[in-house]
């Protein structure tokens, strides 16, 4: 199964993302809800407590110092409910003897002022019990003596979690209604919102494979134009790589057609041939032609690896320019011997530049090869490496052969393009290309000029060590 296949929908992602805080919230909004459930229910069930206290103190007499304690029903009918809560009640006196009740825990902390309710929780018969107590002076009317005395009651908070739970699961279900509403809100608005994108899918499905022409997006959400650009962008990165692809395969055509036709012509002839030293020419012919074509061959590669459309970048470090252009003229020596043409280096030291030492190999070979084939048999070919006073490095390949107009110094550049100089020459227009594009790769320049006293030059210059590319 691929990786699409198992990845859950944008709707369902979104979804999710929306439901899980959302199911958060609702848990700490019902956590909170409950706790101000239950402050509320205190708060009414303070008040029957508080109602029992002050109908309790109404009971309470004082007569010849003895306390007459008269507990009146209405004093524990206001607990009288459903829910049936377990009700408790004490009246001591000051020394803290029960008088009446049971032995229920005072209030804690400091003695409160009098008349003064306090409410308090505590655990009476392993239960949690809500507890109000209230201190007050009893005065006997015939002794003019008084006496202070505690009344504390209290109730099993079974009603007051009773209410909190009730309170808790209406305002759930309220909020679970207004969640799923604005869950199918949601869902419609991104369903809605997804549309468009649908839309942009399906017009991308429909595409041709030829069709690659960038896609209109002036009708789109603003959300969506930056991911129609980059579409575009890849698109069109595409459409050059397959132009390039398209020029290689032209390219290759033209250069192989005619060194083809001519080893079939030359094959055909030699076997024709009775006579071993006919053959011999004709093999000669042959071997040249399939010579010139491998040489064509391995420069359309290269051509086509450089191309700025194929995406190559090469791994630039700290090379010895002087180094890699001497290495080349001495591997080109023996030729320029056999051709009687006088091929010399000079140098004035170590020049250093940011380059790949292959590239920089070939880009040399290619000069010093379009050097010895176009200024003929016996001319003077010089490769020469030097620093310009601004850091930059200069590599250069220079002759004393017939040079090249003028009008035609940028035309050469082109690939296949012929000069008036190149005719009758054999090559395949491809070395000065292959120059060009590896310069560019440096972030070089290359030119040509005349050489003084006649004769063509050839500059590629680097640029100093952080100054501004070039090319």
């Amino acid at each position: 199964m691929s990786i699409l296949g198992r990845t859950p929908s944008l709707r369902l992602q979104l979804s999710l993302w929306l439901l899980l805080p959302l199911l958060g919230l609702l848990a700490l909004d019902a956590w909170l809800t409950y706790e101000r459930a239950m402050s509320a229910a205190h708060t009414a069930f303070d008040r029957t407590l508080e109602a029992s206290l002050r109908a309790m103190r109404e009971g309470i007499a004082l007569r010849d110092g003895r306390l007459e304690i008269d507990v009146p029903n209405l004093a524990l009918e206001l607990f009288d409910d459903k829910a049936g809560p377990h009700v408790f009640y004490q009246v001591r006196d000051d020394h803290g003897e029960t008088v009446t009740g049971y032995n229920l825990p005072g209030p804690p902390g400091a003695r409160p002022p009098l008349y003064r309710t306090v409410f308090y929780d505590t655990v009476f018969h392993e239960q949690p019990v809500r507890m109000a107590a209230q201190a007050l002076p009893i005065h006997d009317v015939g002794s003019a003596r008084s006496q202070l005395v505690w009344i504390v009651i209290g109730e099993t908070i079974e009603p007051r979690q009773a209410l909190a739970r009730e309170i808790l699961v209406g305002s759930l279900l309220q909020e679970l209604v207004l969640v799923a509403l604005a869950l199918g809100i949601v869902w419609l608005g991104v369903r809605r919102g997804l549309r468009p994108l649908h839309r942009l899918s399906d017009t991308v499905a429909a595409r041709s494979a030829s069709q690659l022409d960038p896609i209109e997006h002036r009708d789109l959400p603003s959300e969506m134009k930056p991911l129609v650009r980059a579409l575009n962008q890849y698109v069109d990165r595409l459409h050059r790589m397959l132009q390039a692809r398209k020029r290689f395969l032209a390219d290759a055509a033209h250069q192989l057609k005619t060194p083809l036709a001519v080893i079939q012509a030359e094959s055909e002839l030699a076997l024709r041939e009775p006579d071993g030293e006919r053959v011999r020419a004709h093999m000669r012919v042959l071997h040249g032609t399939v010579r010139h074509a491998a040489k064509g061959v391995q420069q359309l590669l290269s051509l086509s690896r450089l191309d700025p459309e194929s995406g190559y970048a090469p791994t630039l470090r700290e090379v010895p320019l002087d180094g890699a252009a001497r290495a080349v003229a001495l591997e080109w020596a023996p030729v320029a011997r056999r051709l009687g043409i006088d091929l010399g280096f000079e140098g004035d030291g170590p020049v250093t530049v940011r380059g790949q030492m292959e590239l920089l190999q070939e880009l040399t070979a290619n000069l010093i090869d379009n050097a010895i084939r176009y200024a003929g048999d016996g001319s003077a070919v010089t490769v020469r490496v030097a620093q310009e006073a601004d850091g930059a490095a200069l590599l250069q390949v220079i002759d004393n052969g017939p040079g090249i107009a003028p009008a035609e110094r940028e035309d050469v550049f082109r690939r296949f393009y012929r000069g008036e100089s190149g005719q009758g020459v054999e090559g395949t227009g491809l070395g000065l290309p292959i120059v060009r594009e590896i310069a560019r790769l440096h972030e070089a320049a290359a030119g040509l000029e005349e050489t003084p006293g006649g004769g063509l030059t050839v500059t590629v210059r680097f640029p100093a060590p952080g100054g501004q590319p070039l090319a």
